[in-house]
């Protein structure tokens, strides 16, 4: 598939979207669905980053970017998931500690450590719920993922975990380039103040890069 600016045009698309979810202009987002549509992302691809953003935007934002998407594509959701099953829990838990452990590599330990001094509730949460029950689902790759929040995190301007998903991006196979091709998607939607202090975050991700540290 061709690729743009180091991403294949279905990624482009989905991570256009994952930004304008943040932004939740409905306009906006109307057309980004449309893209996304007729470049062929599939379905499960955009139901899979929009159930993640409710980890970034929350509900109110998820559900109308959820709406516009059942409205543009003329289908319901799925009748049944099997992640609404709380049996499930130990499997999110064995999930989350995987796939957070992928995205933080050694600094894994020093951010459960940290999030723990906060609240423990939020460490259990963060690893079972957004990263075992969410994040580790089937149907989009850690990847793709990964990037989608670096842009959703860049629009928010939430440095700390802009950071962290830029290096936890890289984690999961991104290239320098694919990670900069996300920044150019969010370039347009910052201030030149809070663009300037992303490009100096990603440098100094960049220099300090050692793969698998």
């Amino acid at each position: 598939m061709k690729k743009t600016a180091g991403l294949d045009a279905h990624t482009l698309e989905l991570v256009r979207l994952a930004a304008a979810v943040v932004q939740g202009y409905e306009p906006e987002l109307r057309e980004r669905l449309e893209d996304a549509r007729s470049a062929g992302v599939p379905p499960v691809w955009v139901d899979e980053m929009l159930l993640q953003s409710l980890l970034f935007v929350g509900y109110p934002r998820t559900l109308v970017a959820f709406a516009l998407w059942r409205k543009a594509t003329g289908t319901d959701g799925p009748e049944a998931d099997p992640d609404t099953d709380y049996d499930r829990a130990p499997e999110w838990t064995r999930r989350g500690e995987e796939t957070c452990g992928i995205i933080y590599g050694d600094n894994y330990r020093k951010l459960r450590n940290n999030v723990r001094q906060l609240h423990p509730a939020l460490d259990a949460w963060m690893v079972v719920e957004g990263y075992g029950r969410t994040i580790a689902r089937p149907g989009l790759d850690l990847l793709r993922r990964e990037l989608c929040i670096v842009a959703q995190a860049g629009v928010l301007e939430t440095p700390r975990q802009l950071h962290s998903h830029m290096r936890g991006a890289l984690n999961a196979g991104a290239s320098f380039g694919q990670v900069e091709a996300v920044l150019a998607v969010m370039n347009p939607m910052l201030s030149f103040d809070a663009w300037k202090r992303v490009k100096e975050l990603w440098r100094a991700v960049r220099e300090a890069w050692i793969p698998g540290d």
